[in-house]
């Protein structure tokens, strides 16, 4: 039972981190310009959220519950640990007011069994799962850049476009919200299967179930924890105007999507600011970016605390499991 309830609490700390994580790069864009509340985009990010995981997210929670370890090596202890050492990974990042990637730190702490038992499908993660993550990110940067150089620096060739877009003010408002809402969808459709996959792979619940339960939590850790991250992608990086607000958003949640089709845990997070990066190094040429405070410990922390849920997992399951 002390099990049971001890499960239960680290599926909704997870959830609700993963959500905090998450309302940065569904709806920083639009708050960073201004076009949104905070209390809105909180609610329409969960309502897309559940929407997504119950309708895309099957592939991503099956690879994640039975393609990188083996058929029955996760037990209820198992998942359990990681979970945990997944939440952990996660909550350091939204402590560090930085967008983290939870299928990342998902990754690592299933890997983090898997070096400890010495049982992992490296095909699943060396072929599959590591190139996308990536191809994505770099591709959502080059698009984003190769898109945004058709109207940025304003030239006498690209005048009649900034002349439609002034004119149509109000519809792209309305767009920009709208692909937020993708962006929340894209989310659910990728993410949820993160905390899902694990309970799946050790047979405590079914996919179906499983996305319609944790799902919502993801609106709850926004609302709570969100605030930080949304912040600092926001506001903190580079100041972003209507169209690139809607650019960034189509452009990575329709990465998303295709990844999760795939089966592939993707971090949107990454695609997110790799297409925020394109914005600000058009706009304030690249060794500015890559020189900015908030982007040098960006990077940092996505490197550090994958690792840190693989460390979290392997000696988490050393203390407490036998093999």
């Amino acid at each position: 039972m002390v099990k049971i309830v001890l499960l239960i609490i680290v599926v909704i700390f997870f959830a609700m981190n993963m959500g905090a994580s998450g309302i940065a790069p569904s709806f920083s864009s639009i708050y960073g310009s201004r076009l949104i509340r905070r209390k809105h985009a909180l609610i329409l990010f969960g309502l897309f959220v559940v929407l997504g995981g119950i309708l895309l997210g099957r592939n991503v929670a099956f690879t994640l519950g039975k393609n990188l370890l083996p058929k029955g090596l996760v037990t209820f202890d198992i998942a359990l640990i990681i979970l945990t050492a997944a939440s952990l990974g996660l909550f350091l990042a939204n402590m560090l007011k930085i967008p983290q990637s939870t299928s990342q730190v998902t990754v690592g702490a299933i890997v983090g069994a898997g070096i400890y038992f010495k049982h992992l499908h490296l095909k699943t993660l060396i072929l599959k799962i590591l190139p996308m993550w990536v191809i994505l990110p770099l591709l959502s940067y080059a698009l984003t850049l190769w898109i945004y150089r058709k109207i940025y620096p304003p030239e006498h060739d690209n005048l009649h476009i900034y002349q439609k877009l002034f004119a149509n003010e109000k519809k792209l408002r309305l767009s920009a919200i709208i692909v937020s809402c993708y962006v929340a969808f894209a989310i659910g459709t990728n993410n949820v299967g993160n905390a899902v996959g694990p309970l799946f792979g050790a047979g405590l619940i079914g996919i179906n179930s499983g996305l319609l339960l944790v799902s919502p939590i993801f609106g709850l850790g926004a609302l709570v924890l969100g605030k930080g991250p949304l912040q600092t992608a926001g506001k903190e990086i580079v100041p972003l105007g209507l169209f690139s607000s809607t650019l960034i958003s189509f452009v990575t949640a329709t990465l998303l999507i295709f990844a999760s089709l795939l089966g592939i845990p993707q971090s949107l997070v990454q695609l997110n600011l790799s297409s925020i990066f394109a914005v600000s190094c058009l706009k304030n040429g690249h060794q500015h970016t890559w020189d900015h405070r908030v982007i040098q410990k960006t990077f940092i922390v996505w490197l550090i605390t994958p690792l840190i849920s693989v460390v979290i997992a392997y000696l988490l399951l050393f203390l407490f499991i036998r093999r």
